[in-house]
């Protein structure tokens, strides 16, 4: 039996985006598989990102248009799935593009496995859309398999957070009563940590089914995050680890927390906007989630790190703001690809702690 009967519906949240729209949609437009169910969620744009949907929306009858009051994405992204109709669910960002033949790959890979869902690999582009050198996942390393939860090693590295490289069967997402979580960072994380949990056949397919474009250069992201972001962030993680908790996963959740946990520090460190009083403020707020690392026995992957970690337990706050200012200071000096690698842990960590498992 084809695949041919089965509709997707993509949903694309669009917010400011009128120099990167057109790319998007003209790649989702012109996939081999043509089933498709288009939902272009204009989220309040004042560019001119609203006129170029509803331009598309003349010229394809696949295509409609919702026009909402600013809900960020989240709740952008739900609105679209309010009303979608498919079969399947798949997410793109405005910004980004993708291969013509990735719709049709998803989807016979899950028709294929009766997946809940399936995820594909991906790449990064540079802000005039020419391609990285290579994938997110790599081709040697990863084959096609079975994710499991059990699995803290390929399963683990495979599951990112990321809800656009994958598709989701409707009826998997609609009986959970899933939808993003709004007004919190990491809406991404807290919805495709919850599939992995609840999901029974998830697949990962080595194709590159996602064009993911990069569009700050040489800068640190980091240096933009305020104190509303950072309470933001430990609300959502609050979420993940609950959610973890209560369906008795915490074998799988510690390693999402070590690479959590590195990336929230160095994020810390780097933030530039953040007054000191903001700075206790953030690192009182985040206590309870860098206590978790001695809670599940994960170790700090640098010594630096757990000196900070510790204070942050005895809330010895201004010791940490001291210390981080000198890291920080450091790190302005490094290329952004050394900075990158320090702020994830390295596979070592990863097989110690598969070695020393407590929970």
């Amino acid at each position: 039996m084809g695949i041919e009967g089965k509709k997707i519906s993509v949903i694309v949240p669009i917010y400011q985006v009128e120099k990167y729209l057109a790319e998007c949609i003209e790649s989702i437009i012109g996939q081999t598989y043509q089933n498709l169910e288009i939902i272009l969620v204009d989220d309040g744009s004042s560019d001119g990102s609203g006129r170029i949907a509803d331009e598309y929306a003349q010229k394809d009858q696949r295509i409609q248009v919702i026009h909402k009051e600013n809900g960020g994405l989240a709740s952008a992204r739900n609105a679209g799935m309010d009303i979608a109709t498919g079969d399947y669910f798949i997410f793109i960002d405005s910004d980004d593009f993708v291969p013509a033949n990735a719709y049709e790959l998803l989807l016979k890979k899950a028709e294929e496995k009766q997946a809940d869902y399936v995820i594909g690999n991906y790449i990064n582009c540079h802000e005039d859309s020419e391609l990285w050198q290579k994938p997110i996942f790599s081709l040697e390393k990863y084959q096609e398999f079975q994710l499991d939860i059990k699995d803290y090693q390929d399963s683990f590295y495979i599951m990112n957070s990321s809800a656009c490289n994958k598709i989701f069967r409707k009826e998997f997402i609609e009986n959970l009563g899933l939808r993003f979580v709004t007004g919190v960072p990491a809406e991404d994380a807290i919805f495709t940590t919850y599939c992995f949990i609840k999901a029974k056949r998830v697949f990962y397919i080595p194709d590159i089914i996602y064009i993911y474009r990069q569009r700050i250069a040489g800068t640190s992201i980091s240096m933009n995050c305020t104190e509303k972001y950072f309470k933001g962030i430990s609300k959502a993680y609050k979420m993940i680890y609950d959610n973890f908790k209560e369906n008795n996963e915490l074998g799988f959740y510690r390693f999402f927390y070590a690479k959590s946990m590195t990336y929230m520090l160095y994020k810390f460190i780097d933030s530039g906007l953040l007054t000191e009083e903001e700075k206790i403020e953030v690192l009182s707020d985040m206590r309870w989630f860098y206590k978790l690392s001695k809670d599940l026995n994960v170790p700090a992957c640098q010594e630096s790190l757990e000196l900070i970690i510790n204070k942050i337990i005895n809330g010895d706050y201004k010791d940490v703001i001291d210390i981080c200012k000198v890291i920080a200071e450091v790190r302005t000096f490094m290329p952004n690809d050394i900075k990158e690698k320090m702020s994830k842990p390295q596979p070592e960590m990863y097989i110690k702690m598969m070695s020393n498992e407590k929970i």
